[in-house]
Order: structure tokens, then C-alpha cells, then sequence
């Protein structure tokens, strides 16, 4: 089993502008330290729904306000989110739906290195195949790979509970049972920025494999960088 960057192409050359851009970088380095209801609010904002920022502080004033009985920074952070995740909001439908999925996959990687001490910053990678012996390569690129040994994984990111489809659970258990052949441990992963009720009721309409794919959800996302 090996990793290999994979080729680029007009969509990766397009996506890599996003994913440069400093407004994901932003994003994700809030939402890193951002509370449950702060990646809530993050998520129900960047859908697009309204980009009038009275309307989301009255629908989260717990996050608001010197009444709230969230100490300061918390407040002060929720700022920062929402002026962030406004500033995706605005942007057209197909931009903001590329810029939604290029933060989840930073917010990823940056939990990531962290539980895996930055290292020499090749142990996480983004925008890598999983290649084996004799087995046809695929396309398909993971959006983030962890290469420590003792600890490879293989993880795809979606923003919501809608993009866990046959193709990604059926790639992901397929790395896996490849790994597997050559006697390699390969965790596989799907991090989904939405609700874990959302992602098992879509997961109980799957047919693919998927009892071995770790999901990781809003409620959980802090395990990526919990120490080991």
C-alpha cells in the first residue's frame, strides 16, 4: 500500500484556488476551537438561508449578548464565526457551496495535526490516491490522508448528511479491504459537518458497507484531535 498525490486536473486547479484562499483558512481555524453551538451556528449561516446577521443572533442569543451566561470569549468568538460564515454565505450558490466543502476538509486537516503533533507536516496530507498491488488505481482522490505509521487513515469529508452516497461508502470500505489484503491497517473515515441524527438516518437508507467507516459529526468532531 502506498500514497500518491494525485494528478491535477481543471477541477483540482480550480478547487485549489479556494482552498487558498484566506477566508477557509479563517473558518477553519475558528470552528477548530468553536464550541457545539458555534459549529451550528457556522453550519445553519453558510447554508445561505439569510445574510442578515440580527436575524442569526436572535436565533442563537445564547452566542449573543451581555445577558448570555457565555463568558466573553465565547461571545467574542461567535462574533468572529458569524462574520466569517456570512462572508461564505454571500457568495453565489456554486462558490459557496465549494467554499463550505473546502472548510470542512481544512477544519479536518487542522484537527488532524494536532493530534498528531504537526510532525514534519507530511504525516497529513490533503489530495492523496491509496494505491495496492495489483489493484486497478483509483481516480478518486481522499480529501485527507493521515501517513503515520501505526496510524494510516483515509478520510472524506462532506458538508452535509446528503453527500454520504454508495460511491464514497463503497470507496472508503474498498481502501480498507485492500489494505487489509496486504495485512495493512488502514482506518477509513467520513467526516460529516452536520448532525449525527441527520447522518444515521441517511446511513440506515444505505445499502453500501459502512460498519467499518468511522463517521465523525458535529457533535464529535473534537475526537480528530484528541490526543491518542
Amino acid at each position: 500500500m502506498r500514497f500518491q498525490d494525485a494528478a491535477p486536473d481543471a477541477r483540482a486547479v480550480v478547487y485549489a484556488g479556494i482552498q487558498s484562499d484566506p477566508l477557509v483558512a479563517r473558518a477553519a481555524e475558528l470552528l477548530a476551537d468553536a464550541t457545539f453551538e458555534q459549529r451550528l451556528l457556522a453550519r445553519a449561516v453558510m447554508n445561505g438561508e439569510s445574510t442578515d446577521a440580527g436575524t442569526w443572533r436572535a436565533i442563537f442569543p445564547s452566542l449573543f449578548g451581555e445577558r448570555t451566561a457565555s463568558p466573553p470569549a465565547v461571545r467574542d468568538g461567535s462574533d468572529e464565526i458569524l462574520d466569517v460564515s456570512l462572508a461564505v454565505a454571500e457568495r453565489g450558490e456554486q462558490a459557496r457551496s465549494q467554499f463550505r466543502g473546502a472548510i470542512v476538509e481544512s477544519l479536518t486537516e487542522l484537527l488532524l495535526r494536532r493530534r498528531h503533533g504537526h510532525a514534519d507536516g507530511r504525516s497529513v496530507r490533503r489530495e492523496r490516491r491509496v494505491l495496492f498491488d495489483g489493484v486497478r488505481g483509483e481516480i478518486h482522490p481522499y480529501d485527507v490522508t493521515v501517513e503515520v505509521p501505526g496510524a494510516l487513515a483515509a478520510v472524506d469529508c462532506k458538508w452535509g448528511a446528503r453527500g454520504i452516497s454508495a460511491d464514497v461508502l463503497h470507496q472508503l470500505e474498498d481502501a480498507r479491504a485492500h489494505a487489509a489484503d496486504e495485512d495493512e491497517r488502514l482506518s477509513v473515515v467520513l467526516v460529516v459537518f452536520d448532525a449525527a441524527r441527520s447522518c444515521a438516518v441517511r446511513l440506515d437508507r444505505a445499502t453500501a458497507p459502512h460498519e467499518h467507516t468511522r463517521l465523525v459529526t458535529l457533535e464529535s468532531l473534537d475526537e480528530l484531535g484528541a490526543s491518542r
